[in-house]
C-alpha cells in the first residue's frame, strides 16, 4: 500500500476498524463485522417484542416508515445514485438519500459502492453477495464479512468518486448510524415501546430481509426473460415487497432503467413515484430502454417460438 493511500485511509478513521481482527467461527472477524452482527442481532431481538407491544398506531407508523425508508433505498440509493437513472433537484435528492440512511443498510457511499461492484462482477467470486458462495451467505452472511465487500482496506469506496465530491454524502457516511439512533429516541419519546418496537425494530428487520432477498432469492428462484448472462430472476413477491426491486432480471438486463416493472402487471412502486415526480417536473433525464434494446436482450430472440414451431409442423413444412 502506498504511503499516501495509507494516510488517507487512516485519516478516514477506518484503518484501525478493519486492521483489528479476532478468530471466530472458522474465520477472522474485524470490528466492522462484529458491529454489524451485534446491530442485526439487536434489531431482531427488538422485533421479537412486537406481539407484546401491539397497537394499530404503531403498526401504521411502521408501514409508513417502511414505504418511506424503502424508497430511500430503491429510489435514491439504487436507481438515482447507483445507476443515475434520473436526476432530481439537489434538495430532493438529498431528502431521499436521508430516508435511505434510516433503513440501516449502510451509508449512501457504502451501499452504492457495493452495488456497483455487484453489477461489475455479477455472480462471480468477486461479487459480494452472489449465491454461488451459498444461499445463506448471499442473503445475510456477506454483511458480516467486510472482506467479501471490499477485499482490502484500500479497496473501500474506490468506485464512488462522484459521490465523495459532495460534502453531504461524506457527512452521511460518517454519521449514518446516529440518525437511526436519533429516530429511535424520537419514536420512544412520542409513542413509547410500541413505536420503538414497530417503527424501528419490525420495520427495519422486515425491509432488511426483503432487500437481502433480492440478492439471494432473486438470484435463485423466479423467471428469466432477458439474456443477462447471470442468475438474476424476476420474482413477483419481492416485486411487491421491495417496491419494484423484485423484477430483478429486468433490472440486470437494463440496469440504467428508472423503471423495473416493464409490464402493466409488474407492480413497481418506485417507478410510480418517479413517474409522478417526472410529471410535476422534479424528475428529469429519466432513462428507459427502447423497444429495439428490449428485442436485442430478449432471451429467445434467436430461437423459433414454441407456438411458431408447432404451426410449422402442423402445416407439414417439417
Amino acid at each position: 500500500m502506498q504511503k499516501k493511500q495509507k494516510e488517507e485511509i487512516e485519516a478516514a478513521g477506518y484503518y484501525w476498524l478493519v486492521k483489528w481482527r479476532v478468530q471466530l467461527l472458522g474465520r477472522q472477524w474485524n470490528f466492522m463485522d462484529i458491529t454489524s452482527a451485534v446491530v442485526i442481532l439487536g434489531l431482531h431481538c427488538l422485533a421479537l417484542l412486537a406481539p407484546f407491544h401491539f397497537n394499530l398506531s404503531a403498526v401504521w407508523l411502521a408501514m409508513a416508515l417502511y414505504v418511506l425508508t424503502g424508497l430511500g433505498v430503491t429510489l435514491s440509493y439504487h436507481r438515482n445514485l447507483s445507476h443515475k437513472s434520473f436526476k432530481l433537484p439537489k434538495w430532493l435528492e438529498y431528502f431521499f438519500a436521508y430516508c435511505g440512511t434510516l433503513a440501516l443498510q449502510g451509508s449512501p457511499l457504502e451501499w452504492v459502492s457495493t452495488h456497483r461492484d455487484h453489477h461489475k462482477f455479477t455472480d462471480t467470486w468477486n461479487d459480494a453477495h452472489s449465491p454461488i458462495k451459498g444461499f445463506w451467505f448471499s442473503h445475510i452472511g456477506w454483511i458480516f464479512d467486510y472482506g467479501s465487500r471490499f477485499g482490502s482496506t484500500e479497496g473501500r469506496l474506490n468506485n464512488v468518486g462522484d459521490l465523495k465530491k459532495q460534502p453531504y454524502y461524506i457527512f452521511l457516511h460518517y454519521t449514518y448510524p446516529f440518525h437511526s439512533l436519533a429516530l429511535g429516541f424520537l419514536l420512544y419519546a412520542v409513542g413509547g415501546l410500541p413505536f420503538l418496537v414497530w417503527g424501528l425494530g419490525v420495520r427495519t428487520i422486515l425491509y432488511l430481509h426483503v432487500t437481502f432477498a433480492v440478492n439471494s432469492i432473486c438470484h435463485t428462484w423466479g423467471k428469466q426473460v432477458w439474456d443477462t448472462g447471470d442468475l438474476s430472476r424476476n420474482n413477483w413477491l419481492f416485486g411487491l415487497l421491495a417496491h419494484g426491486e423484485g423484477w430483478h432480471n429486468n433490472h440486470h438486463a437494463f440496469e440504467y432503467s428508472a423503471r423495473q416493472g416493464f409490464e402493466w402487471w409488474q407492480i413497481d412502486l418506485t417507478w410510480y413515484v418517479i413517474r409522478v415526480l417526472q410529471a410535476v417536473g422534479l424528475a428529469t433525464d429519466v432513462k428507459l430502454p427502447t423497444e429495439t434494446q428490449k428485442k436485442q436482450k430478449a432471451l429467445y430472440k434467436n430461437k423459433i417460438s414454441k407456438d411458431r414451431l408447432e404451426t410449422i409442423v402442423n402445416n407439414g413444412k417439417l
